[in-house]
């Protein structure tokens, strides 16, 4: 007979010897030195509330002398948290044990049909699947961290209706909505194009989006699908990139700015410059030009140039 070496801390809230030293005989068939906590009472599980974590599984009678029924289960519940319980129960309280199920205790077994095959079975059993249920609740609880703590505006939308199933507070403060105004409310409230952004291969697009104030803002919009309380949704994450447009639209026109002055340092500026020089030249050069005459042609092109410098001061000038 294969017996499991692994370490099991077991306890067992029975008020019937009988039935306790029965189960501890079919634990010790399957387990090797298994540890098992025998309580008879409620009062003594509750004493005992502090170390309850360190154990793998509680088993619980359902009919104790001091507490009984939902009342009970709800109360072992409570200490138990993130141990496993299974109710131990007869026939004639099988109805209860399916709602003790419903009430959140993991399995349940009948006495009368109890083995040590079964029982060892259920201990293994309960206790990995309960293990599995604690990283989900965990990884759930992540996920709703994350979403509702993202500094990103967020949308979880139907993927075949696409109406808002939900929004994080980054959503709420950006787009200026209570979630429960835009709940069940389609996403063309807030991303106005015309054509949808589901309807292409990509997964990053930037987007007109308007505020509830009708403001409109430019969003770059990445998605994905996922499943969301059992039903196929999209998860979008909306960056306000408004600013940066904005941005990058001055330094455009900042751009255009200088190639106009490029274009007048090339064209403009030259000429008077070309024409200062060449007056120079003739001047030294010759002796049969009035003076006079070269010095008005001089001062003519000094002031083309001054106001050529007076033109580009201006279109550098930035408001």
């Amino acid at each position: 007979m294969i017996v499991d070496k692994k370490k099991y801390n077991i306890i067992v809230i029975e008020d019937n010897l009988g039935d306790f030293f029965l189960l501890e005989e079919y634990v010790s068939e399957k387990i090797k030195n298994p540890t098992i906590k025998h309580l008879e009472r409620f009062s003594e599980l509750n004493d005992f509330k502090e170390e309850v974590d360190q154990y793998d599984i509680i088993f619980l009678d359902l009919s104790l002398p001091d507490k009984s029924g939902s009342e009970l289960v709800e109360s072992v519940l409570k200490i138990a948290k993130n141990v496993p319980v299974v109710v131990l129960t007869g026939y004639s309280d099988f109805s209860f044990a399916l709602k003790a199920i419903a009430l959140g205790a993991s399995d349940y077994l009948l006495k009368d049909e109890l083995n040590s095959v079964a029982l060892y079975k259920s201990i293994v059993y309960n206790i990995e699947r309960f293990k599995n249920i604690i990283k989900i609740k965990e990884s759930e609880q992540l996920y709703n961290d994350l979403f509702e703590l993202s500094p990103q505006p967020i949308f979880v939308i139907d993927a075949e209706t696409h109406h808002i199933l939900d929004v994080n507070q980054a959503c709420e403060k950006l787009y200026e909505f209570k979630k429960e105004e835009l709940v069940n409310q389609s996403i063309k409230t807030i991303f106005i194009d015309e054509e949808s952004i589901f309807d292409n291969h990509q997964t990053i697009i930037t987007q007109t989006h308007q505020k509830k104030n009708k403001e409109k803002i430019i969003a770059e919009v990445k998605y994905n699908k996922i499943i969301h309380n059992n039903k196929e949704a999209i998860i979008i994450v909306s960056n306000d990139i408004t600013k940066s447009i904005e941005h990058l639209n001055k330094i455009e026109n900042q751009n255009e700015k200088l190639k106009d002055i490029a274009w007048i340092q090339s064209h403009i500026v030259r000429a008077p410059l070309t024409n200062i020089l060449g007056l120079i030249k003739l001047i030294n050069e010759t002796e049969s030009v009035n003076d006079k005459e070269l010095l008005h042609h001089l001062n003519q092109s000094i002031l083309q140039l001054e106001n050529s410098i007076n033109e580009i001061v201006n279109k550098t000038h930035i408001r």
